[in-house]
């Protein structure tokens, strides 16, 4: 039996988890408004979706491939991921932060400053074989114990309707992801590919993407993992990532 070196081996086992594994996503192009957009579906029956923070050690993960090599510890590997959150300086969440049933950072919804305190502001969850998103107080009165979940702010669209501080004609325009569930409760992530208005990028999730929940994840940073449409985005420092994961076949 021929021998062969461990990167060839790692090489090969990737390729065949690869080539072994259903679609990662459904990644497309989504146009709204004149503009365009990397829109990622997944259902959460049948995809692992999961966020994270910190390692074993208690470091933050700060980058998808940090993330990535972790995974692979583990038998396991990204199938997409995106950063997930807002963050202080020290990359910890800036709210609720629920990682394998483990509460590690409590519920936000004290005002203030920017973007996360444009109240209300909200939650993804995943609990089981579904998820959600869901305006934060209206969160704290359901009762939801998730295994994972994660906040942000604000709200992009709260049961059909959009957060009430957008203006369709708003001068200020950056770079946006967020992500949605739609009425079936299919998961939605989406990135802008330049600069836009709050108000057009929650209703690219209303009318176009067909969410009647959805929340902001962050701006000028918003980072995108999805090999399928070769997208590696290495260039910030990241906090909470939201990441969907499969394991290597045995």
């Amino acid at each position: 039996m021929p021998l062969f070196p461990k990167a060839f081996l790692a090489g090969a086992a990737i390729l065949s988890a690869s080539l072994a594994a259903p679609a990662a996503a459904n990644c497309r192009n989504v146009s709204h408004l004149g503009e365009d957009y990397i829109a990622c579906s997944f259902d959460p029956a049948s995809s692992d979706i999961r966020i994270y923070n910190k390692d074993g050690s208690g470091v933050p993960f700060k980058s998808f491939k940090a993330l990535s090599q972790e995974l692979r510890h583990r038998d396991e590997y990204l199938l997409f991921a995106m950063n997930g959150g807002m963050y202080h300086e020290d990359l910890s969440p800036v709210g609720l932060h629920i990682e394998g049933d483990i509460e590690q950072t409590p519920l936000n919804t004290n005002p203030g400053w920017g973007n996360f305190h444009m109240l209300p502001n909200g939650v993804f969850y995943v609990a089981e074989s579904r998820a959600g998103v869901m305006a934060a107080e209206a969160y704290r009165a359901a009762g939801i114990r998730p295994r994972f979940a994660t906040q942000s702010g604000p709200m992009l669209v709260i049961d059909g309707a959009l957060h009430p501080r957008f203006l369709p004609d708003s001068d200020s325009f950056k770079t946006r992801n967020g992500v949605g569930v739609t009425g079936s409760g299919e998961v939605v992530f989406a990135v802008s590919k330049r600069p836009v208005r709050f108000h057009d990028f929650a209703t690219l999730f209303r009318d176009a993407l067909g969410c009647p929940n959805a929340l902001f994840l962050d701006g000028t940073i918003s980072s995108l993992y999805a090999p399928e449409i070769n997208r590696h985005d290495w260039l910030f420092p990241l906090g909470p990532i939201i990441a969907v994961v499969a394991r290597f076949p045995p």
